[in-house]
């Protein structure tokens, strides 16, 4: 049974804040079905408006895409990310596992793939946009901790953490882009790509903090503070 479209009754109680937020709802939910090409003339059928109301907050349909963008895209990246990585009290095993259980939860969606899909197939710049403030804000970070972990002359670059990256994402594209069965949890799949990651660089997987291998114990010699907190960290 469809849905019937709101009334203009029902229309005027928003205040101009739920309004645009309707539309940005409305239009994610749209262009990640028909692409980016899609115009505000079905979408405003689709959401029961007039296609000058759209344009009321939206000057142009670059600027709703806009709009559409940061909703998708830039809300969903936590601003505790950067600090997660940076956090050498924890091992960076135990960092990127944090980091990619939480970074696929916020982005494996159906809108996010499909937009981010469409974007690419059409030369848009969004996912340019977004490659380049992600890896600009965590995965380069992400890259120069693994670099301080690993012990040996051979240290990962860029490209292989976009190997990485690229490895877990696509099971989100699997599910949503290419609609095949996937696993419901993928916690396991993520928990292996990060272990082969840190075994091609002999990075340990239980490798011990900084703060803690470092540390003093009031009361102790030097010396058996630094073998306790070695004791600990094991």
């Amino acid at each position: 049974m469809t849905k019937a479209s709101p009334s203009a009754g029902d229309r005027k109680r928003l205040s101009p804040e739920e309004r645009r937020a309707m539309i940005v709802a409305g239009a994610t939910a749209y262009f990640s079905e028909v692409g980016l090409e899609g115009n505000t003339r079905e979408l405003s059928k689709r959401l029961g408006v007039t296609q000058s109301l759209i344009f009321n907050y939206f000057s142009t349909k670059t600027d709703l895409l806009e709009a559409v963008y940061r909703a998708v895209y830039l809300d969903r990246i936590s601003p505790d990310w950067p600090a997660l990585i940076a956090d050498r009290s924890r091992s960076i095993h135990d960092r990127a596992l944090t980091f990619y259980r939480e970074y696929t939860q916020a982005i494996f969606s159906y809108e996010w793939m499909r937009i981010f899909m469409f974007s690419g197939l059409a030369g848009a710049e969004l996912n340019r946009r977004y490659l380049e403030h992600v890896s600009g804000l965590l995965l380069r970070p992400l890259m120069e901790e693994f670099r301080r972990a690993a012990p040996g002359p051979r240290k990962p670059e860029m490209e292989d953490i976009w190997n990485l990256h690229g490895g877990i994402i696509y099971i989100g594209i699997r599910r949503y882009v290419y609609q095949v069965p996937c696993p419901d949890d993928q916690d396991p799949a993520i928990r292996a790509a990060i272990g082969r990651f840190v075994d091609a660089f002999d990075i340990p997987c239980e490798q011990a903090c900084e703060t803690a291998a470092t540390q003093t114990v009031p009361g102790l010699p030097d010396g058996k503070a630094q073998a306790n907190a070695d004791i600990t960290t094991r």
